[in-house]
């Protein structure tokens, strides 16, 4: 009979070890929408066209090299630089919490958590309205606010982080309440 509550004991201590959080999933992954990169295509072939027209018009090889350095500069600044920090900023969600990453050199990561809870604001301008993106702003209370900069097809996504946030709640206040049936009552304390 001792050895039968001993492995009572140890089944219930083997719940209570595993993994409360199911496993994470990744729900989506975000960059910037991408109308952000319409100003360096133009500017490439704004550029490109420049260039040959005075590769044309020039004929001295001083000149020709200058043409080649300030397209150079200009490729660089207005078509690569832009282009690299569009691609540095992204933000995934995954079923237990947000990630904004940011930097080049420097990088920046910010998360929040569904299981905290937090409200979300959606921002739209004229222009993110016509391509139906936004800025998503996640504000939990506590910290300072996360911000999911214009953001493609942010009305689902807004929905979908509710979604997530709702489900997160519901699973920890189920994970609480069975919790409490598998831990035993505390022992009076000494003196009461």
């Amino acid at each position: 009979m001792a050895q039968q509550q001993t492995n009572t004991e140890t089944s219930a201590f083997d719940v209570l070890s595993r993994p409360v959080v199911p496993t994470e999933r990744v729900v989506a992954r975000l960059r910037p929408h991408g109308r952000r990169l319409l100003w360096p295509a133009l500017a490439l072939i704004l550029g490109s066209g420049a260039a040959a027209y005075a590769f044309g018009l020039f004929t001295e090889t001083w000149q020709m090299w200058t043409i080649a350095g300030l397209l150079a500069a200009w490729v660089l600044l207005a078509v690569l630089l832009p282009y690299a920090l569009w691609l540095n900023r992204r933000y995934i969600i995954t079923t237990r919490r947000v990630i904004s990453r940011r930097g080049f050199f420097v990088r920046e990561r910010t998360e929040i958590f569904h299981g905290r809870g937090y409200s979300t604001a959606l921002r739209r301008g004229p222009l993110q309205s016509m391509f139906r993106s936004g800025t998503l702003v996640l504000t939990s209370g506590i910290d300072k606010p996360l911000v999911l900069a214009d953001v493609p097809r942010a009305d689902l996504v807004s929905e979908a982080l509710n979604e997530l946030v709702e489900r997160s709640q519901t699973a920890g206040a189920s994970l609480r309440s069975s919790a409490g049936s598998i831990v035993p009552p505390r022992p009076p304390l000494p003196g009461s």
